[in-house]
């Protein structure tokens, strides 16, 4: 019997892939639209992680408005949505131990976040799950949906989940379980940022042909409980400049949120050009600056964890809708830069996609592509919101941090977002880097395990975990690149950008082998976007893999 014969199918009405704040949003609103009108609909959500939550990372400073559109009542409904804002406060470093405090005068607008909320997005995102299942809604967590099922017509017709059981030789383990075919008449693709089947579906229906390269960052967070004579609760944070240079896009941020905890990270662009460079290292030497670390003296860190952020904005947005389904929230790349905030345009997003396929499915599912659902989003307050910060990350890329900032400073809050003009971004972030012999070496201070730390020991916060037994989640097209290409080239830079360790030179009898630990991975994707040759392919490992995030 072939592997396909052996997979059980499950129809639905609808499918949805990943369990994240735009999926949620999307299963919530159709169950709203199904009970309004007294109507039974079957949809299923899909998430990798081991739980709702456990994949999710944030910052996380939250706007509520798409919120208040979705459950009007989320306060008196529970919603884990309590920290407001109180302060905003804006430090440009200008070295080790020196700082210039920004006033808010010459704050951009958008940086401003009087109406805000420090929260966890991942107790956002469980408590949605929760407003899901009481809803009808089936939420299967701990299944990874790895590929896409079309049909003879070329329409996605669903999505198949990883296979469980499968050992690292490719062999059928005694607890083998095939995985399922999951068919819906629409399916929406909410896996995140740099999904894995919304990046095969952007390629398979040249999604992007329109479009700017999507850019990313890397952002490195952890959670401490700090000393409450420290504490600020609703009191924001960000700095920029020092320990990156000025053509070096990024930032930390430190929120003060309840019981005495601190949400604090680093974000930096993936377009950096030293490879050199250690987004974890330079996360870790930011902690040491006086005004960051004055906040951290007799703490203790409780969490780690690390994801790519989207942040080609506007003009990288790809064309939406396929037939069969759509792209939502990160998968598309709705962030808006200008705000560092993203969990509102995907709650927003999720619910104008379950609009759109509620309408479809009046027909019983047989209009092919839901253009109606990118008219929605164009209309939408999410697309102006975009339009309005659209030259807010060209603008950093061109100009540098310093004078980026100065332009967004102009461009926010005299203009409003509308110059009459739209800079663009079309070099990839896989090819800024510089050689080894153009670049400045770059020397770290050895962790002090009291407020830096080594990567290792951040990892095992993250509670990350693989089945050792199963096959790498971590392919290589060419085997031969890492040592005869990027290590005479560029050092191996995966040594460096990958948060946690997983990729490794070792030398061997006076040969480099180029070692990847996978199940170390915490699925940042980090490694997907910035190999210089596009080598590093990441896949979903067996479903309930990867970090197991508590409140992050």
């Amino acid at each position: 019997m072939s592997e396909k014969n052996e997979r059980e199918s499950m129809e639905f009405d609808v499918v949805i892939v990943g369990g994240g704040p735009s999926g949620l949003a999307a299963a919530c609103r159709l169950a709203q639209l199904a009970e309004a009108d007294c109507k039974e609909l079957s949809v299923v959500v899909v998430e990798k992680g081991s739980e709702i939550g456990a994949h999710v990372l944030s910052g996380n400073v939250f706007e509520s408005r798409a919120l208040d559109e979705l459950y009007p009542d989320w306060k008196e409904e529970g919603a884990p949505v309590k920290t407001a804002v109180k302060s905003d406060i804006i430090h440009y470093l200008t070295g080790e131990k020196s700082a210039v405090r920004v006033p808010g005068l010459f704050l951009p607008s958008p940086m401003h976040n009087k109406g805000n909320y420090i929260i966890s997005l991942g107790r956002l995102c469980q408590w949605l799950g929760e407003k899901a299942e009481v809803a009808g809604i089936n939420v299967f967590p701990g299944f990874a949906a790895s590929e896409v099922l079309y049909g003879d017509d070329g329409r996605v017709k669903g999505v198949v989940t990883s296979d469980m059981g499968i050992g690292k030789d490719g062999q059928q383990k005694p607890g083998y379980q095939p995985g399922y075919e999951l068919l819906g008449k629409y399916t929406i693709f909410a896996e995140g940022v740099r999904g894995n089947l919304g990046e095969s579906l952007m390629q398979n229906f040249d999604l992007r042909k329109d479009a700017d390269p999507q850019h990313y960052g890397i952002g490195i967070k952890e959670i401490w409980e700090i000393d409450p004579s420290l504490h600020d609760e609703g009191t924001v944070v960000h700095t920029m400049g020092w320990p990156l240079d000025n053509r070096t896009e990024g930032g930390g941020f430190l929120y003060h949120a309840a019981d005495n905890k601190v949400f604090l990270g680093f974000i930096v662009a993936l377009n950096y050009t030293n490879p050199h460079l250690s987004p974890f290292n330079e996360f870790q030497r930011w902690k040491l600056h006086p005004r960051i670390r004055l906040y951290l003296e007799g703490g203790k860190r409780l969490s780690y964890g690390a994801r790519a952020v989207n942040k080609g904005g506007y003009q990288s947005l790809p064309k939406l809708t396929f037939p069969g389904g759509m792209l939502v929230g990160c998968d598309a790349g709705f962030l808006n830069g200008a705000k560092i905030k993203g969990g509102h345009t995907a709650i927003k997003t999720g619910m104008l996609a379950a609009e759109s396929v509620y309408e479809g499915l009046q027909n019983d599912g047989e209009k092919a592509e839901l253009t109606d659902y990118e008219t929605a989003v164009r209309s939408s307050w999410v697309n102006d919101e975009l339009y309005r910060a659209r030259n807010f990350g060209p603008a950093l890329h061109k100009y540098g941090t310093f004078f980026g900032a100065a332009f967004a400073f102009i461009d926010q809050n005299i203009f409003r977002g509308k110059l009459p003009f739209t800079m663009r971004n079309r070099h990839p972030d896989h090819k800024s880097l510089q050689t080894l012999s153009d670049a400045q070496p770059i020397e770290y201070p050895k962790p002090d395990g009291v407020i830096s730390f080594d990567r290792l020991s951040s990892v095992f916060l993250s509670s990350t975990n693989h089945e050792e037994d199963q096959p790498s989640h971590l392919t290589l097209k060419d085997e031969n690149i890492p040592v005869a290409y990027n290590l005479p080239t560029f050092d191996e830079p995966a040594q460096r950008y990958c948060p946690a360790g997983v990729y490794e030179i070792v030398d061997e009898d006076g040969r480099s082998r180029f070692q990847i630990n996978a199940q170390n991975c915490v699925h940042c994707k980090t490694c997907d976007i910035k190999d210089p040759k596009q080598n590093i392919v990441w896949t979903v490992p067996e479903g309930g893999g990867g970090p197991n995030y508590t409140g992050m």
